[in-house]
């Protein structure tokens, strides 16, 4: 039985554990924690690609069977930097998975030590908090590059007819310097482009729109830096041909950003 592909937007930090944080992220939570249900079957373990790592020359995959944690975030309440999310890894999916990448001549290595980053970890809790899915993190590679990276998520796609959940994790609006109101338009003007371009029915399709993202109402300030973009590129190249949805939309996030996150079936 095959499953579905998803771009999250995964939010701002370690919200999950900042109590301050939990009426703000109320939509998000509700959309995160409805995945599992909405899934054909409980997958056997998730392949996450973070914006959160980016290598150069190639991707590289956690292969650890037990990651430890990346507190890739700065700022925060001291507790959230003891946050523990101890779903095991998989050595297993990280060679089939290379496996994969290499026979489409991709280069990928493995890391054993990197642990999980708060792109991979943030998600997971909120759709699995029991940490009983094994996760394996795939990096995203820094040239960006829209076709490459598509590439990469179609020779990922034959994971997903062996019951593997592959995830996207991302922001569809990442500005740091204009968050809250100040993003209120570049990110409603951006999602809506979005929302067309994926509305085609083929992977093809919807990538010849997506490699011109930069043509985009907003987009370079949407998107200074495109590294929480890319993630769908990889995620609507693993989809293949067929209907993509919203699966979580905001106009209000942040006090003012419009975002959104999408499954693909």
């Amino acid at each position: 039985m095959r499953q579905p592909v998803y771009f999250l937007s995964h939010g701002g930090g370690p919200w999950p554990w900042m109590p301050e944080a939990q009426a703000a992220y109320a939509p998000l939570t509700a959309a995160l924690q409805a995945i599992p249900a909405a899934l054909p079957q409980r997958p056997e373990a998730i392949l996450m690609v973070s914006a959160h790592w980016i290598t150069r020359g190639g991707v590289l995959l956690g292969n650890h069977p037990h990651p430890g944690m990346l507190y890739d975030y700065g700022g925060f309440p001291a507790h959230t930097y003891e946050i523990r999310y101890p779903a095991p890894g998989s050595p297993t999916l990280a060679a089939r998975t290379a496996d994969l990448l290499r026979a489409d001549g991709i280069p990928v290595d493995f890391d054993p030590e990197r642990g999980f980053d708060h792109g991979a970890f943030v998600p997971a809790h909120v759709m699995f908090p029991e940490a009983d899915i094994p996760m394996v993190q795939l990096s995203i590679e820094r040239g960006f590059d829209p076709d490459w990276h598509h590439q990469l998520g179609a020779a990922l796609a034959p994971l997903r007819d062996e019951n593997i959940l592959i995830i996207g994790s991302g922001l569809s609006y990442h500005n740091l310097r204009l968050f809250g109101p100040a993003g209120r338009t570049p990110s409603a003007q951006f999602d809506a482009w979005l929302q067309d371009a994926l509305a085609p029915a083929t992977a093809t399709a919807r990538h010849d729109r997506l490699r011109d993202w930069e043509q985009a109402p907003a987009a370079r300030i949407a998107h200074p830096m495109e590294d929480h973009l890319v993630p769908l590129f990889v995620a609507n190249g693993a989809a293949g041909d067929g209907p993509v949805a919203l699966c979580h939309h905001e106009t209000e996030a942040a006090g003012g950003l419009t975002v959104s996150s999408f499954r693909f079936d």
